[in-house]
């Protein structure tokens, strides 16, 4: 018969447990049937032995049936991304507009802010009215006529997630390979989804800091995701600074509409975006390969296509109807806005993208404890790249925040971040290896 204690044992001493086995342990998080003590000693035994490769498709298709799992009826593939999180990551609100008008179906389940990286909710909370938690059947309704949502995870979302999630966050196993994969899929594979592009993020303002740790997870992921029959490949991307060049809800929902409409294009947003439309258009047999794939991305943004289902996406779920014609009007701002200066002559080198992010949380961008209220207007816009020549007083970004006090605060902060050499480095690459 099977119990924990046994499950926990075996993979504590090396060995593998069956495919039943796993199964029936994610079951049991979801059930109660496994206790908070068991469900810390399996991370823990997981996280210093590991699972192999059956063994974690395993896990993450029994994680995702402890819930509801999507079944779609579409004339079209239903596709998605996920983003392990960064700084200025906001390109799942340019991609699943650009998907749509390319013939895609796409029912994004996204996240919150978590630790030092913004949440995709939580930029699109900016928006005045903008629901992320909708029914299944108001999900499924949107679906069927704008084509594209981004919402949160419902409760009956792969459940067994959510427990051991909250246990592995307590009991030092965050940094789990195997878990980390189990918990994305289970999600993300509970949508019914066709096809999956993963963008996995690399260096400083990444949970995954070296190229050595980020290929290990892109590897595992798009394995397992593709043991579990879904479509999926994974570019590997860099976070050794920040992808836009704001860090903040509002303050990114403004570069996202920016370069939605044409009125001024980043283009590091642009070519990462139509790099994932490439994959998950070719992955979804939408598009002859990626380079095909990438061109049609990039015909949906210039066109305007993927700004107007955008408008439609943010009206459908009860944002202003006229969005995409007055987003100025309709962000919040932050009262205090302060420039932060450069501290000596010469060329950004370096930035620590997880104390930038941190500063953003500090000024009330995020959250330090679960329930904190986000403020939507305060972040960091205007940020130096890696490479920029500077000077001593010369502004590195701009803090926008609610108080005087935080500020100035976050003005140090930021300095801090940023390192300053004589020579200019060599910019990293952009995208720096593809996982299929």
């Amino acid at each position: 018969m099977t119990d924990a204690r046994s499950i926990i044992a075996l993979i504590r001493d090396g060995g593998h447990p069956s495919v039943d086995d796993l199964r029936w342990f994610a079951g049991g998080l979801a059930s109660g049937a496994v206790t908070d003590a068991q469900a810390g000693a399996f991370a823990m035994a997981v996280l210093l032995k590991g699972l192999n490769e059956e063994g974690r498709v395993a896990l993450t298709r029994g994680m995702r049936d402890t819930g509801k799992v999507m079944d779609w009826d579409l004339p079209g593939p239903v596709v998605d991304k996920h983003s392990t999180g960064g700084i200025g990551d906001c390109t799942s609100l340019l991609l699943a507009p650009a998907l749509v008008a390319c013939g895609a179906y796409v029912p994004m389940i996204s996240g919150r802010g978590l630790g030092h990286t913004g949440g995709t909710l939580d930029k699109l909370e900016a928006i005045p009215g903008f629901r992320t938690g909708l029914t299944e059947e108001a999900l499924r309704r949107q679906i069927s006529g704008v084509k594209c949502a981004i919402v949160a995870a419902g409760a009956d979302l792969a459940p067994a997630d959510k427990r051991l999630y909250a246990i592995r966050d307590v009991s030092g196993t965050v940094e789990s390979v195997d878990l980390i994969t189990a918990s994305i899929l289970s999600k993300k594979l509970a949508a019914g989804l066709e096809a999956l592009v993963l963008d996995v993020k690399c260096g400083s303002g990444a949970f995954m800091k070296t190229p050595e740790r980020a290929e290990a997870l892109a590897r595992a992921l798009v394995a397992t995701a593709q043991g579990a029959g879904c479509m999926t490949s994974a570019l590997i991307t860099d976070m050794s600074q920040p992808l836009a060049t704001a860090a903040g809800n509002a303050l990114e929902v403004i570069e996202v509409m920016e370069t939605l409409t044409g009125t001024s294009v980043n283009t590091a947003l642009w070519d990462l975006t139509v790099a994932l439309g490439g994959e998950a258009l070719a992955l979804a047999g939408l598009a002859a390969d990626p380079a095909d794939g990438e061109g049609r991305i990039a015909e949906a943004l210039q066109s305007g296509a993927a700004a107007e289902i955008f408008g439609r996406m943010v009206a459908a779920q009860g944002g202003p109807a006229d969005f995409v014609e007055r987003w100025p009007d309709r962000l919040p701002s932050a009262p205090v806005v302060l420039e932060v200066p450069a501290l000596a002559d010469g060329f950004v080198a370096t930035i620590d993208g997880e104390a930038l992010g941190h500063a953003v949380v500090h000024l009330g961008g995020g959250r330090l404890r679960e329930g904190d209220r986000v403020n939507p207007s305060v972040g960091l816009s205007d940020l130096a790249g890696i490479g920029e020549e500077t000077g001593e007083g010369v502004p590195l970004a701009m803090v926008h925040a609610a108080t005087e006090d935080a500020a100035r605060a976050a003005v140090k902060a930021v300095q801090a971040a940023y390192g300053i050499a004589d020579a200019a480095p060599e910019e990293p690459a952009l995208i720096q290896k593809r996982i299929a």
